[in-house]
C-alpha cells in the first residue's frame, strides 16, 4: 500500500520512463521499426556486387585545335591592303575572300602572261610558215623541227604562268584576293586596312581552323606517368561549361618531360560538333583506368557518413532493416568501392536511406 500521493506520482513516472527506454531499444535493433508504404515507394534499392575497381587521375591542361585541320594564310605578293572581309571568330568557307591587296606584282604577272600569249602566237605562225616552205621545197626539215621546238618552249612558258595564276588565284588587273584555303573559324588575324605588306616577309595574316574535333592537351606529373596508357578513357571538363562532360580516349602520349613544368603531355581527341569548346579554354582531364582487383561496389548515394564512420542501410524486408558500418576503399563518381562490411548480393537502400537511418538511430 502506497504511503502518499507523492510516492504514487513517482511510481508512474518511473514506469513510463522504462517503457520509453524499451521502445527505443527495439527501434535500434530494427524490431519495432517498419517502413510505411509511402516511404517504401520513395526508396530505391541496389544489390551489392563484386566489380573491377576503377580509378582515376586528374590532370590539368587546355583545349587546342587539331593542327592537322589548321591553315596559316599569308600573301604571295606585296602591296597595299584595300579591304578586309573576315574578322576574328568568323566562320569562313573554302575559297571565300578574306582580303584584297592592290599590288604591282600582280600587274607584272599579267604582263608576263600577255607576253607568253604573244610568244605562243608568233611561234605558231613561224611553224606554219616553216611547214609551207618545206612543202614548197624552199627549206629543210631541220627548219620545221626548230620551229616546233620554239613553239613547245613558248607553250611551256604559258603553261607555267597559267599554273601560277591557278595556284595563287590571280585575276586580271592589279588586285590580288587572299582567299580561305579551308573552311573553319578565323582564330588569328594580323592584317589591317591600308597596311603595306611585303611578299619577302612570310607574315601569317590569318589562321583558320576547323574545330568540329578538338584536342585536350593535359600535363602529367612524373608521379603519375606510370599510370597513364594509350586508349584509357578520359572525361574533360571546362570552366566555361562546368556541367558538361566531354568524353574521349588518350590517343597520344608525348614521351618527353618538359624541363620547365616537369610534366609529360597527353592528348585526348574530343568531338565538338556544336563548336562549344574553344581553343585555349582551361580544362581538367579525368583519366579513368581499372585496377587489378575486385571489390564490392554500391552507389555512392547509399553511403551515410555519421559519427566519423560510413554506414549503409541493409534492407531485408520492410520490418527488417540493419544499420551496417562499412570500410570505404575508394569513391569514383557515383560508385563507392567497399573493402569491409558488405557481401555480394546484400541489398542496400540507395535513395532516401538517410531518412531511414535517422528514424532508426536517433
Amino acid at each position: 500500500m502506497l504511503k502518499s500521493p507523492r510516492a504514487l506520482v513517482m511510481l508512474v513516472i518511473t514506469v513510463l520512463f522504462l517503457i520509453s527506454c524499451q521502445k527505443k531499444t527495439f527501434d535500434e535493433k530494427g524490431v519495432a521499426f517498419s517502413i510505411s508504404d509511402t516511404m517504401l515507394e520513395k526508396c530505391e534499392f541496389y544489390d551489392a556486387s563484386l566489380q573491377d575497381v576503377k580509378n582515376d587521375v586528374r590532370l590539368f591542361g587546355k583545349i587546342t585545335v587539331d593542327n592537322n585541320r589548321m591553315a596559316h594564310v599569308n600573301s604571295v605578293v606585296g602591296g597595299n591592303v584595300i579591304k578586309i572581309y573576315a574578322e576574328l571568330g568568323d566562320y569562313v568557307k573554302q575559297g571565300q575572300p578574306l582580303a584584297t591587296v592592290r599590288s604591282s606584282e600582280v600587274a607584272e604577272f599579267q604582263r608576263e602572261k600577255l607576253d607568253a600569249l604573244g610568244e605562243v602566237a608568233v611561234a605558231e605562225k613561224n611553224l606554219q610558215v616553216a611547214k609551207d616552205l618545206y612543202n614548197g621545197k624552199l627549206n629543210s626539215e631541220k627548219d620545221v623541227t626548230a620551229a616546233e621546238k620554239d613553239l613547245a618552249r613558248a607553250q611551256a612558258e604559258l603553261s607555267r604562268i597559267n599554273e601560277v595564276y591557278a595556284i595563287y588565284k590571280l585575276n586580271e588587273g592589279s588586285v590580288y584576293t587572299i582567299t580561305a584555303p579551308i573552311s573553319g573559324f578565323v582564330l588569328a588575324k594580323d592584317i589591317y586596312p591600308n597596311e603595306q605588306i611585303r611578299a619577302d616577309i612570310s607574315e601569317v595574316l590569318f589562321s583558320i581552323s576547323e574545330i568540329s574535333e578538338v584536342w585536350a592537351l593535359a600535363n602529367v606529373s612524373e608521379s603519375d606517368v606510370a599510370k597513364i596508357k594509350l586508349g584509357y578513357d578520359a572525361e574533360v571538363r571546362t570552366l566555361g561549361f562546368p556541367d558538361s562532360v566531354y568524353r574521349g580516349k588518350i590517343d597520344k602520349i608525348f614521351n618527353t618531360i618538359d624541363p620547365e613544368t616537369k610534366a609529360m603531355k597527353v592528348r585526348v581527341k574530343i568531338p565538338n560538333a556544336n563548336f562549344q569548346l574553344k581553343p585555349e579554354m582551361m580544362a581538367t582531364v579525368n583519366v579513368l583506368f581499372t585496377e587489378d582487383k575486385k571489390l564490392i561496389a554500391i552507389p555512392s548515394s547509399s553511403v551515410i557518413f555519421d559519427k566519423s564512420k560510413n554506414w549503409v542501410m541493409i534492407f531485408k524486408d520492410r520490418n527488417n532493416i540493419e544499420t551496417r558500418n562499412i570500410e570505404v576503399y575508394r569513391q569514383i563518381g557515383n560508385i563507392t568501392y567497399v573493402s569491409e562490411g558488405l557481401k555480394a548480393g546484400e541489398k542496400v537502400i540507395s535513395k532516401n536511406g538517410l531518412f531511414i537511418y535517422d528514424a532508426i538511430n536517433d
